[in-house]
């Protein structure tokens, strides 16, 4: 599979596989082994996590299985998250959801995230949502001692705003390498805010989450969903794809910027389909044709 380079040292597969609902899935250890293994021979080395998901269960999960074959852990990149304090049992004082990007904060949850996964570093620590309340310093204080201390590789951000970008890099000796972003055919808040150029400016390539705009696309009676269906559904037939999902992937992944989107399916065969998206030849016009339909009106 295509990879990334997002440093000289660092790099990801073209598809990133998503822990979001492991939990969901109830799958015994050999059967995430499983699905774990599937991935890594489709090429699919890259596998994004956060403290959160599943109401902080996941990484668990997934550090048990990994811990029956801790010889695959050098052929994968772990990314996870922290930052986002939900209302949980994990966090009895917790009375309302809220942002914690404290120095505190961090190291504690990175810890945690250590043991969860059962690993000796994080390829790739993210704040997973800007805090209104954060301190730049005390994040930069942080993710110094996590870098010096080997337990965190490379940082970045995800659902941060281009001026957000600037603020935190601002107070890192060291460059961010991603902004998690969701970017969709239903969705190019992106392309409007300027976070795209932030992208090329900052050479980030950037991790996409909800690259199928959450399944909404598929049943959706909204105009603009019906609408796009019907486009989607023509090139895919133009294409010989297996469906519109393919040509939602695809037209991601034909953007020059590199998006790496995250498929969050515990399903090998939709894994796969997903996968074969980068050999489907999207051209130019029909890249258009598609953000046409989206924006409701021909390009100016």
């Amino acid at each position: 599979m295509e990879r990334v380079q997002l440093t000289d040292e660092l790099s990801f597969s073209r598809i990133i596989h998503g822990m979001w609902r492991l939990a969901d899935w109830k799958y015994s250890e050999q059967e995430l082994l499983q699905l774990i293994e599937d991935c890594l021979e489709m090429g699919i080395t890259t596998f994004d996590h956060a403290d959160i998901y599943g109401d902080y269960t996941c990484e668990q999960i997934f550090g048990k299985a990994l811990s029956l074959k801790p010889e695959w852990r050098d052929r994968m990149q772990l990314v996870t998250k922290c930052g986002i304090k939900p209302l949980s049992e994990k966090h009895p004082n917790t009375y309302i959801k809220h942002y914690d990007t404290s120095k505190e904060h961090i190291l504690t949850a990175v810890d945690q995230s250590l043991s969860n996964l059962v690993t000796d570093r994080i390829d790739v620590l993210l704040i997973h949502r800007p805090d209104p309340f954060m301190d730049p310093e005390a994040v930069a204080e942080a993710f110094t001692l996590l870098r010096q201390a080997g337990k965190v590789l490379h940082f970045g951000v995800s659902n941060f705003t281009p001026v957000q970008v600037d603020m935190l890099s601002s107070y890192l000796d060291f460059p961010l390498v991603t902004n998690q972003i969701e970017v969709n055919v239903m969705n190019l808040e992106h392309f409007d805010n300027g976070n795209i150029e932030k992208c090329w400016e900052k050479r980030l390539r950037p991790m996409i989450w909800s690259p199928l705009a959450g399944g909404r696309i598929f049943h959706s009676e909204d105009p603009k969903a019906g609408r796009l269906r019907n486009t989607l559904e023509q090139i895919a037939d133009d294409l010989g794809a297996d469906g519109i999902d393919q040509v939602m992937y695809a037209w991601l992944l034909q953007h020059p910027l590199k998006m790496m989107p995250i498929v969050g399916s515990g399903k090998t065969e939709r894994i796969r389909r997903a996968v074969k998206a980068l050999e489907l030849p999207l051209t130019r016009q029909q890249w258009f044709e598609i953000w046409t339909c989206a924006v409701g009106h021909d390009v100016p």
